[in-house]
């Protein structure tokens, strides 16, 4: 069984979100969603999501395509990447936080994980800045 790991803030699942997973089911059949915590939120984004990483992890295991959500590490956003040792990393179309040095930090902790860029669905509708400017 090949699992895929993803992460992202999920605040609000929209129709580009679920695109997103169901394009990882490509990659492997297990899927785990790593959702950003509320302070790593406001650090990348500059305020606090919509939603309490409570909320959003919830919201995410009720999606049927997720075998399994999980909240991310405060203190080392690459740690969860050990524990859950993927086959691959999805990443989305527009993903930058923690992603630019993604393949040395992997190759650094001795692990042999593909990575993967996904494709937009429609960006310019479904996208969540767009989206939570306009709730």
């Amino acid at each position: 069984m090949k699992k895929v790991l993803v992460f992202g803030t999920f605040d609000g699942i929209h129709k580009g979100h679920l695109n997103f997973l169901k394009q990882t089911r490509k990659y492997g059949d297990s899927l785990v969603v790593v959702v950003a915590r509320d302070a790593t939120v406001k650090k990348i984004k500059g305020k606090h999501p919509r939603k309490n990483e409570s909320q959003r992890l919830k919201d995410i295991k009720n999606q049927k395509l997720v075998s399994n959500g999980r909240l991310g590490h405060l203190d080392n956003p690459h740690k969860i990447i050990e524990e859950v040792r993927p086959d691959i990393i999805c990443l989305g179309y527009d993903q930058s936080s923690f992603t630019e040095n993604l393949g040395k930090e992997i190759k650094n902790r001795g692990l042999n994980i593909k990575i993967a860029r996904l494709k937009a669905y429609q960006p310019e509708e479904y996208h969540s800045s767009k989206l939570n400017n306009h709730a």
